[in-house]
Protein backbone atom coordinates (compact mmCIF):
# COMPACT_ATOMS: atom_id res chain seq x y z
CA UNK A 1 0.00 0.00 0.00
CA UNK A 2 1.42 3.44 -0.84
CA UNK A 3 0.10 7.10 0.08
CA UNK A 4 1.11 10.43 -1.26
CA UNK A 5 2.45 12.89 0.99
CA UNK A 6 3.63 16.61 0.58
CA UNK A 7 6.11 18.60 2.40
CA UNK A 8 6.39 22.41 2.05
CA UNK A 9 10.01 24.22 2.90
CA UNK A 10 9.19 27.47 2.97
CA UNK A 11 13.10 29.26 3.71
CA UNK A 12 13.95 32.43 3.68
CA UNK A 13 15.83 32.45 0.39
CA UNK A 14 13.45 29.23 -1.48
CA UNK A 15 10.50 27.53 -1.00
CA UNK A 16 10.33 24.10 -1.97
CA UNK A 17 7.10 21.66 -2.75
CA UNK A 18 7.85 17.88 -2.58
CA UNK A 19 5.28 15.11 -3.64
CA UNK A 20 6.18 11.92 -2.85
CA UNK A 21 4.20 8.48 -2.84
CA UNK A 22 5.86 6.74 0.15
CA UNK A 23 4.99 2.77 0.83
CA UNK A 24 4.89 0.85 3.92
CA UNK A 25 7.96 -0.60 3.78
CA UNK A 26 9.13 3.28 3.94
CA UNK A 27 10.63 3.67 0.20
CA UNK A 28 9.85 7.12 -1.27
CA UNK A 29 9.67 7.82 -4.92
CA UNK A 30 9.79 11.09 -5.69
CA UNK A 31 7.08 12.26 -7.76
CA UNK A 32 7.43 16.53 -8.34
CA UNK A 33 9.34 19.49 -7.11
CA UNK A 34 8.48 23.08 -6.95
CA UNK A 35 11.26 25.51 -6.71
CA UNK A 36 10.82 29.29 -6.59
CA UNK A 37 12.60 32.05 -4.91
CA UNK A 38 11.11 32.63 -1.06
CA UNK A 39 9.39 36.34 -0.95
CA UNK A 40 7.84 37.72 2.08
CA UNK A 41 10.37 36.04 4.80
CA UNK A 42 12.75 37.58 6.70
CA UNK A 43 15.28 35.32 8.43
CA UNK A 44 12.63 32.30 8.72
CA UNK A 45 9.91 34.92 9.83
CA UNK A 46 7.00 36.17 7.29
CA UNK A 47 7.09 39.84 7.24
CA UNK A 48 4.51 40.05 3.82
CA UNK A 49 1.73 37.72 3.76
CA UNK A 50 0.45 38.86 0.09
CA UNK A 51 4.60 38.10 -1.12
CA UNK A 52 4.64 35.10 0.75
CA UNK A 53 1.22 33.41 -0.56
CA UNK A 54 2.76 34.27 -3.92
CA UNK A 55 6.19 32.62 -3.38
CA UNK A 56 3.97 29.50 -1.81
CA UNK A 57 1.30 29.06 -4.55
CA UNK A 58 4.26 29.58 -7.15
CA UNK A 59 5.85 26.40 -5.64
CA UNK A 60 3.16 24.31 -5.17
CA UNK A 61 1.93 24.83 -8.89
CA UNK A 62 5.04 23.62 -9.95
CA UNK A 63 4.99 20.70 -7.88
CA UNK A 64 1.18 19.46 -9.62
CA UNK A 65 2.15 20.20 -12.63
CA UNK A 66 5.09 17.85 -12.73
CA UNK A 67 3.49 15.22 -10.14
CA UNK A 68 0.25 15.16 -11.52
CA UNK A 69 -1.17 15.07 -8.19
CA UNK A 70 -3.65 17.94 -6.68
CA UNK A 71 -1.94 19.18 -3.41
CA UNK A 72 -5.11 19.53 -0.73
CA UNK A 73 -2.74 19.37 2.25
CA UNK A 74 0.93 19.13 3.14
CA UNK A 75 3.67 18.86 6.30
CA UNK A 76 5.08 22.47 6.85
CA UNK A 77 8.69 23.53 8.10
CA UNK A 78 8.71 26.31 10.68
CA UNK A 79 11.83 27.93 11.87
CA UNK A 80 13.03 31.44 12.62
CA UNK A 81 14.35 33.62 15.60
CA UNK A 82 11.16 33.85 17.58
CA UNK A 83 11.82 29.47 18.07
CA UNK A 84 12.78 28.67 22.02
CA UNK A 85 12.78 24.98 23.59
CA UNK A 86 13.38 23.81 26.81
CA UNK A 87 13.08 20.48 28.71
CA UNK A 88 10.66 19.43 31.25
CA UNK A 89 9.77 16.10 33.11
CA UNK A 90 6.08 14.89 33.64
CA UNK A 91 5.32 12.04 36.53
CA UNK A 92 2.11 10.32 36.70
CA UNK A 93 1.12 7.37 38.55
CA UNK A 94 0.22 4.15 36.30
CA UNK A 95 -3.96 3.78 36.39
CA UNK A 96 -4.37 -0.05 35.66
CA UNK A 97 -5.12 -2.40 38.98
CA UNK A 98 -2.19 -4.90 37.82
CA UNK A 99 0.05 -1.84 37.15
CA UNK A 100 0.71 -2.42 33.17
CA UNK A 101 1.68 0.66 31.28
CA UNK A 102 -0.73 1.92 28.89
CA UNK A 103 -0.75 4.20 26.02
CA UNK A 104 -3.05 6.51 28.46
CA UNK A 105 -0.50 6.49 30.70
CA UNK A 106 1.81 8.04 28.48
CA UNK A 107 -0.34 10.32 27.37
CA UNK A 108 -0.78 11.54 30.66
CA UNK A 109 2.66 11.71 31.80
CA UNK A 110 3.39 13.83 28.55
CA UNK A 111 0.64 16.31 29.57
CA UNK A 112 2.04 16.70 33.03
CA UNK A 113 5.19 17.40 31.68
CA UNK A 114 3.60 20.32 29.28
CA UNK A 115 2.40 21.89 32.80
CA UNK A 116 5.53 24.66 32.51
CA UNK A 117 4.90 28.30 32.72
CA UNK A 118 5.19 29.93 28.84
CA UNK A 119 4.36 33.48 28.26
CA UNK A 120 1.12 34.15 26.43
CA UNK A 121 2.45 35.15 23.09
CA UNK A 122 4.06 31.90 22.57
CA UNK A 123 3.05 28.34 22.10
CA UNK A 124 3.87 24.78 21.57
CA UNK A 125 5.30 23.31 18.81
CA UNK A 126 6.38 20.47 20.00
CA UNK A 127 6.62 18.21 22.84
CA UNK A 128 9.03 15.22 21.67
CA UNK A 129 9.65 12.40 25.11
CA UNK A 130 12.85 12.14 25.17
CA UNK A 131 13.08 9.25 27.38
CA UNK A 132 11.01 7.20 30.24
CA UNK A 133 11.58 6.66 33.81
CA UNK A 134 9.53 3.49 35.49
CA UNK A 135 10.17 3.17 39.65
CA UNK A 136 13.32 4.78 38.93
CA UNK A 137 14.49 2.46 36.51
CA UNK A 138 16.19 5.11 33.58
CA UNK A 139 16.91 5.36 29.69
CA UNK A 140 13.51 3.37 29.08
CA UNK A 141 12.52 4.17 25.21
CA UNK A 142 9.26 2.53 25.25
CA UNK A 143 7.56 1.69 28.33
CA UNK A 144 4.22 0.25 27.42
CA UNK A 145 3.65 -2.96 28.47
CA UNK A 146 6.12 -3.01 31.28
CA UNK A 147 4.93 -2.94 35.06
CA UNK A 148 5.17 -0.32 37.15
CA UNK A 149 4.23 1.93 39.99
CA UNK A 150 5.39 5.18 38.93
CA UNK A 151 5.76 6.44 35.63
CA UNK A 152 8.15 9.41 34.49
CA UNK A 153 8.66 11.04 30.65
CA UNK A 154 11.83 13.54 29.96
CA UNK A 155 10.28 15.68 27.36
CA UNK A 156 11.60 18.54 24.70
CA UNK A 157 9.26 21.37 24.63
CA UNK A 158 10.00 23.46 21.40
CA UNK A 159 7.85 26.81 21.34
CA UNK A 160 7.43 29.48 18.69
CA UNK A 161 5.72 33.06 19.26
CA UNK A 162 2.05 33.13 18.24
CA UNK A 163 1.68 35.55 15.57
CA UNK A 164 4.69 34.38 13.57
CA UNK A 165 3.18 30.49 13.56
CA UNK A 166 -0.03 32.11 12.48
CA UNK A 167 1.21 33.98 10.16
CA UNK A 168 2.72 30.96 8.73
CA UNK A 169 0.04 29.22 8.85
CA UNK A 170 -2.47 32.36 6.91
CA UNK A 171 0.14 32.46 4.00
CA UNK A 172 -0.25 28.51 3.25
CA UNK A 173 -3.77 28.14 3.94
CA UNK A 174 -4.19 31.35 1.37
CA UNK A 175 -1.80 29.46 -1.23
CA UNK A 176 -5.02 27.02 -0.97
CA UNK A 177 -3.21 24.23 1.06
CA UNK A 178 -4.67 22.99 4.38
CA UNK A 179 -1.87 21.82 6.71
CA UNK A 180 -0.83 18.29 8.53
CA UNK A 181 1.47 19.64 10.40
CA UNK A 182 3.92 21.96 11.48
CA UNK A 183 7.55 20.69 12.29
CA UNK A 184 10.64 22.10 12.88
CA UNK A 185 13.13 22.21 10.23
CA UNK A 186 16.19 20.94 12.45
CA UNK A 187 14.00 17.70 13.07
CA UNK A 188 12.92 17.39 9.97
CA UNK A 189 16.48 18.01 8.31
CA UNK A 190 17.47 15.17 10.74
CA UNK A 191 14.91 12.74 9.67
CA UNK A 192 16.85 12.87 6.20
CA UNK A 193 20.77 12.75 6.82
CA UNK A 194 21.33 11.87 10.13
CA UNK A 195 21.31 7.52 10.77
CA UNK A 196 19.52 6.22 13.49
CA UNK A 197 23.56 5.33 14.57
CA UNK A 198 24.32 9.03 14.54
CA UNK A 199 21.41 9.60 17.37
CA UNK A 200 22.05 6.43 19.28
CA UNK A 201 26.24 7.93 19.87
CA UNK A 202 25.32 11.64 19.74
CA UNK A 203 25.24 13.87 17.14
CA UNK A 204 24.90 17.68 16.38
CA UNK A 205 23.07 18.87 13.13
CA UNK A 206 23.58 21.86 11.72
CA UNK A 207 20.73 22.92 9.05
CA UNK A 208 22.17 26.60 7.68
CA UNK A 209 19.36 28.28 5.13
CA UNK A 210 19.51 31.85 3.95
CA UNK A 211 18.34 33.19 6.55
CA UNK A 212 18.80 31.03 9.83
CA UNK A 213 21.21 28.32 11.30
CA UNK A 214 18.77 25.61 12.67
CA UNK A 215 20.59 23.30 14.79
CA UNK A 216 19.41 20.25 17.04
CA UNK A 217 21.12 18.01 19.28
CA UNK A 218 19.90 14.20 19.09
CA UNK A 219 21.67 11.54 21.92
CA UNK A 220 20.52 8.09 22.67
CA UNK A 221 18.08 8.13 19.71
CA UNK A 222 16.14 11.13 20.80
CA UNK A 223 16.56 15.15 20.33
CA UNK A 224 17.83 16.76 23.55
CA UNK A 225 18.52 19.98 22.24
CA UNK A 226 16.88 22.32 19.66
CA UNK A 227 18.35 26.21 18.68
CA UNK A 228 17.91 29.23 16.05
CA UNK A 229 20.80 31.00 15.34
CA UNK A 230 19.95 34.25 13.38
CA UNK A 231 22.42 33.99 10.88
CA UNK A 232 23.11 32.13 7.73
CA UNK A 233 23.52 32.31 4.02
CA UNK A 234 22.62 35.77 2.96
CA UNK A 235 25.03 37.16 5.70
CA UNK A 236 27.96 35.83 3.57
CA UNK A 237 27.06 37.72 0.66
CA UNK A 238 25.76 40.97 2.68
CA UNK A 239 29.04 41.40 3.77
CA UNK A 240 30.81 41.02 0.43
CA UNK A 241 29.01 43.52 -0.57
CA UNK A 242 29.06 45.92 2.36
CA UNK A 243 33.32 45.70 1.89
CA UNK A 244 33.42 45.06 -1.80
CA UNK A 245 30.81 47.48 -2.80
CA UNK A 246 29.61 45.10 -5.46
CA UNK A 247 25.75 44.79 -6.50
CA UNK A 248 24.02 41.71 -4.59
CA UNK A 249 23.56 39.08 -7.54
CA UNK A 250 27.58 39.80 -7.92
CA UNK A 251 28.43 38.86 -4.42
CA UNK A 252 26.51 35.69 -4.68
CA UNK A 253 28.01 34.81 -7.94
CA UNK A 254 31.22 35.31 -6.25
CA UNK A 255 30.19 33.52 -2.96
CA UNK A 256 29.18 30.21 -4.82
CA UNK A 257 32.17 30.17 -7.63
CA UNK A 258 34.93 31.66 -6.20
CA UNK A 259 34.59 32.00 -2.15
CA UNK A 260 36.31 29.76 0.49
CA UNK A 261 35.74 29.65 3.91
CA UNK A 262 39.52 29.58 4.66
CA UNK A 263 41.27 32.26 2.94
CA UNK A 264 44.99 30.33 2.83
CA UNK A 265 47.99 32.36 2.74
CA UNK A 266 47.91 36.34 0.89
CA UNK A 267 49.37 36.11 -2.48
CA UNK A 268 52.35 37.89 -3.86
CA UNK A 269 51.81 41.52 -4.81
CA UNK A 270 52.43 40.59 -8.58
CA UNK A 271 50.21 37.53 -8.87
CA UNK A 272 47.74 38.58 -11.12
CA UNK A 273 46.13 34.93 -10.81
CA UNK A 274 44.25 36.30 -7.25
CA UNK A 275 42.64 38.77 -9.22
CA UNK A 276 38.60 37.84 -10.55
CA UNK A 277 37.10 40.07 -13.46
CA UNK A 278 33.42 40.49 -12.43
CA UNK A 279 33.02 43.00 -15.42
CA UNK A 280 29.99 40.41 -16.96
CA UNK A 281 28.05 41.23 -13.90
CA UNK A 282 28.30 44.74 -13.06
CA UNK A 283 26.78 47.61 -14.42
CA UNK A 284 28.41 50.36 -16.42
CA UNK A 285 32.17 49.47 -14.88
CA UNK A 286 34.69 46.80 -15.25
CA UNK A 287 35.63 45.58 -11.66
CA UNK A 288 38.63 43.24 -10.65
CA UNK A 289 38.30 41.76 -7.03
CA UNK A 290 41.04 39.70 -5.24
CA UNK A 291 40.39 36.30 -4.51
CA UNK A 292 42.42 36.84 -1.19
CA UNK A 293 40.49 39.28 -0.18
CA UNK A 294 37.08 38.13 -0.90
CA UNK A 295 37.54 34.81 0.96
CA UNK A 296 39.14 36.91 4.52
CA UNK A 297 35.48 38.86 4.17
CA UNK A 298 33.83 35.08 3.82
CA UNK A 299 36.17 33.59 6.60
CA UNK A 300 35.64 36.20 9.16
CA UNK A 301 31.74 35.45 8.88
CA UNK A 302 32.64 31.61 9.12
CA UNK A 303 34.42 31.46 11.97
CA UNK A 304 31.92 34.04 14.03
CA UNK A 305 29.38 31.38 12.72
CA UNK A 306 31.39 28.27 14.11
CA UNK A 307 31.95 30.27 17.12
CA UNK A 308 28.23 30.72 17.79
CA UNK A 309 27.44 27.18 17.51
CA UNK A 310 30.50 26.38 19.74
CA UNK A 311 28.63 28.38 22.47
CA UNK A 312 25.22 26.50 21.81
CA UNK A 313 26.76 23.61 22.31
CA UNK A 314 28.27 24.59 25.70
CA UNK A 315 25.08 26.51 25.92
CA UNK A 316 23.24 22.59 26.24
CA UNK A 317 25.91 21.01 28.00
CA UNK A 318 26.77 18.58 25.59
CA UNK A 319 30.54 19.54 25.11
CA UNK A 320 32.54 16.36 24.80
CA UNK A 321 29.54 14.15 24.38
CA UNK A 322 29.05 13.81 20.70
CA UNK A 323 31.47 11.45 19.16
CA UNK A 324 29.00 11.28 16.27
CA UNK A 325 30.47 14.97 15.70
CA UNK A 326 28.65 17.36 13.63
CA UNK A 327 26.77 16.96 10.50
CA UNK A 328 26.32 20.06 8.09
CA UNK A 329 23.41 20.25 6.29
CA UNK A 330 21.33 22.89 3.93
CA UNK A 331 22.06 25.64 1.01
CA UNK A 332 24.69 27.39 2.82
CA UNK A 333 26.49 24.22 4.62
CA UNK A 334 27.90 23.65 0.52
CA UNK A 335 30.08 26.86 1.03
CA UNK A 336 33.60 25.66 -0.12
CA UNK A 337 35.86 25.10 3.12
CA UNK A 338 33.32 25.69 5.79
CA UNK A 339 33.10 21.71 7.26
CA UNK A 340 37.19 21.73 6.79
CA UNK A 341 36.86 24.73 8.79
CA UNK A 342 34.31 23.43 11.45
CA UNK A 343 36.54 20.51 11.84
CA UNK A 344 39.32 22.46 12.52
CA UNK A 345 37.83 25.18 14.93
CA UNK A 346 35.92 22.63 16.67
CA UNK A 347 38.18 19.37 16.68
CA UNK A 348 35.12 17.13 16.11
CA UNK A 349 34.46 15.08 13.22
CA UNK A 350 32.15 16.94 10.18
CA UNK A 351 30.26 15.66 7.33
CA UNK A 352 27.59 16.93 4.75
CA UNK A 353 24.46 15.60 5.26
CA UNK A 354 22.44 15.03 1.86
CA UNK A 355 19.48 13.10 1.51
CA UNK A 356 19.06 9.37 0.03
CA UNK A 357 17.67 6.26 -0.12
CA UNK A 358 15.02 7.82 -3.00
CA UNK A 359 14.17 7.05 -6.58
CA UNK A 360 11.78 9.00 -9.05
CA UNK A 361 12.95 12.38 -9.63
CA UNK A 362 15.65 11.83 -6.61
CA UNK A 363 18.79 13.63 -8.63
CA UNK A 364 16.91 16.89 -8.60
CA UNK A 365 16.84 16.43 -4.95
CA UNK A 366 21.16 15.22 -4.53
CA UNK A 367 22.02 18.69 -2.14
CA UNK A 368 22.17 19.55 1.04
CA UNK A 369 19.53 22.54 0.12
CA UNK A 370 16.61 19.71 0.03
CA UNK A 371 17.49 18.00 3.56
CA UNK A 372 14.34 20.18 5.25
CA UNK A 373 12.04 19.21 2.35
CA UNK A 374 12.91 15.51 1.98
CA UNK A 375 13.17 15.38 6.07
CA UNK A 376 9.24 16.86 5.98
CA UNK A 377 8.18 13.59 4.12
CA UNK A 378 10.35 11.53 6.40
CA UNK A 379 8.65 13.01 9.77
CA UNK A 380 5.11 12.49 7.82
CA UNK A 381 5.90 9.18 6.84
CA UNK A 382 6.89 8.50 10.54
CA UNK A 383 4.41 10.64 12.64
CA UNK A 384 1.91 11.85 10.06
CA UNK A 385 -1.74 12.00 11.26
CA UNK A 386 -3.13 10.41 8.44
CA UNK A 387 -4.79 7.82 10.80
CA UNK A 388 -6.94 10.38 13.09
CA UNK A 389 -9.58 10.76 11.03
CA UNK A 390 -10.89 14.18 9.11
CA UNK A 391 -12.50 15.71 12.53
CA UNK A 392 -9.57 15.75 14.72
CA UNK A 393 -7.24 16.93 11.62
CA UNK A 394 -9.89 19.85 10.82
CA UNK A 395 -9.80 20.84 15.01
CA UNK A 396 -5.82 19.90 14.62
CA UNK A 397 -5.50 22.75 11.39
CA UNK A 398 -7.39 25.21 14.10
CA UNK A 399 -5.78 24.79 17.29
CA UNK A 400 -2.03 24.24 17.03
CA UNK A 401 -1.90 24.61 20.92
CA UNK A 402 -3.83 21.05 21.28
CA UNK A 403 -0.84 18.98 21.68
CA UNK A 404 -1.97 16.67 23.70
CA UNK A 405 -4.01 15.02 21.51
CA UNK A 406 -1.52 15.22 18.79
CA UNK A 407 0.55 13.28 20.63
CA UNK A 408 -2.69 10.76 21.71
CA UNK A 409 -2.74 10.37 17.95
CA UNK A 410 0.96 9.55 16.99
CA UNK A 411 0.87 6.96 19.78
CA UNK A 412 -2.33 5.08 18.43
CA UNK A 413 -0.35 4.88 15.22
CA UNK A 414 2.87 3.91 16.02
CA UNK A 415 3.25 2.45 19.19
CA UNK A 416 2.51 -0.99 19.66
Amino acid sequence: MQRTIVGIDVGTTKVCTIVAQVSDAGSMNILGVGLTPSKGLDKGVVVNIDDAVNAIATSIEKAERLSGYRIGTAFVGVAGRHIASLNSRGVVAVQRPDHEITRNDVARAVESAQAVAIPTQREIIHVIPRAYVVDGHEGIRDPIGMSGFRLEVETHIVTGEVMAIQNLIKSVQKAGVEIDDLVLQPLASGESVLTAEDKDRGVMLVDMGGGTTDMAIFVQGGVWHTSVLPVGGTHFTNDIVYVLHTPHNTAEYLKLKYGSAIAGEPPAADDTSDLIDAETLTVGEKQQISRHLLNEIIQARAEQVVELIYNEIKRSGYEGMLPAGIVLTGGAAQLNGFDELVREMLGMPVRIGVPNDLTGLADSLDSPSYATGVGLLRWGARHGLSMLGPTHRSEERQGWGNVYERFKGWLREFLP
